[in-house]
């Protein structure tokens, strides 16, 4: 995914909903870069190491890549690896950073209002205890992903469905903070591991050899774990993400099908649209003409 940041504006319709977004956003942060890029970000979210910063809504932080630390005025120094979940807090100063020599990849949603208060005030989450260690979890990516897509499309009613992706986020996250340790076979984290990052990889060409190798897990019994919990070949798996992600991007944007392809990380426009009439029995342009 492309570095992406977009700060919305609030107005009474949305504060009478009681649930809104404010910011939503993905950047890939290189090793030994500055941190954070303050001209991408508005003056109230811009901050420095040696100051910090203190905001004015509720904020989820997820870094799928990378490694750093997070202090707040709440907690002492974290060190915050891949698959952690943060949350930042209205009111309360905090300063967070990627390490230098690996950098992150972090998603992040801003949100405030009427419920996310009384959500809070109720303790279901708080700024004492502000880390979540989801681990590489799809469902939460996906969610991120979808959250991004609405917004660049910005359809009617937008802004009520993006406080829904949002809520559907926490209630992830508590869930994950109460049972992460109760559910799941050794082999079913690994494949959901797996998946995630297969969910990563749809802009690109995937090597299934090296994400064996990141599980870790023999490449042999990568393939045959992975089928026989997903009901799939990982191949497959990622080849219907490809194509699933294809159809949205034809519904909801209007990017030609090359670029549609490119996107979803196929070279050949013949390719993509072989793979798409046979998963769906509908050419790309027609499956989009139909819709119109």
């Amino acid at each position: 995914m492309q570095n992406y940041q977009k700060y919305l504006n609030v107005g009474t319709t949305e504060e009478n909903w009681g649930f809104y977004v404010n910011t939503v956003g993905f950047a890939k942060v290189g090793p030994n870069k500055n941190y954070p890029n303050n001209r991408e970000h508005p003056i109230d979210h811009s901050f420095s190491w040696n100051k910090g910063r203190i905001l004015n809504g509720y904020y989820i932080v997820f870094i799928t890549r990378g490694e750093g630390v997070l202090e707040s005025a709440k907690t002492k120094a974290f060190d915050i690896k891949a698959g952690t979940c943060f949350l930042l807090f209205p009111g309360v100063w905090h300063r967070y950073k990627p390490h230098p020599l690996s950098g992150w990849e972090e998603y992040w949603v801003g949100f405030n209002g009427k419920y996310p208060d009384e959500l809070m005030h109720k303790g279901i989450f708080n700024a004492e205890k502000p880390f979540i260690d989801v681990g590489l979890n799809e469902e939460l990516l996906q969610l991120f992903h979808t959250l991004i897509t609405t917004v660049e499309t910005a359809k009617i009613g937008y802004r009520q469905i993006i406080a829904g992706i949002t809520l559907q986020m926490l209630g992830l996250l508590n869930a994950v903070s109460k049972f992460q340790d109760q559910t799941g076979s050794k082999n079913e984290k690994l494949v959901s591991k797996a998946k995630f990052l297969l969910q990563e990889s749809i802009e690109n060409p995937v090597s299934l050899e090296e994400i064996a190798n990141e599980l870790p897990m023999g490449y042999s019994n990568f393939r045959k774990v992975f089928k026989e919990i997903t009901g799939l070949s990982p191949n497959q798996y990622h080849l219907e993400l490809r194509l699933d992600k294809a159809k949205k991007l034809l519904i909801s944007t209007n990017l030609t099908v090359n670029e549609v392809a490119y996107q979803t990380g196929f070279e050949s426009i013949f390719y993509f649209s072989r793979m798409f009439k046979k998963k769906n029995g509908i050419a790309p342009k027609e499956h989009r003409s139909q819709l119109k």
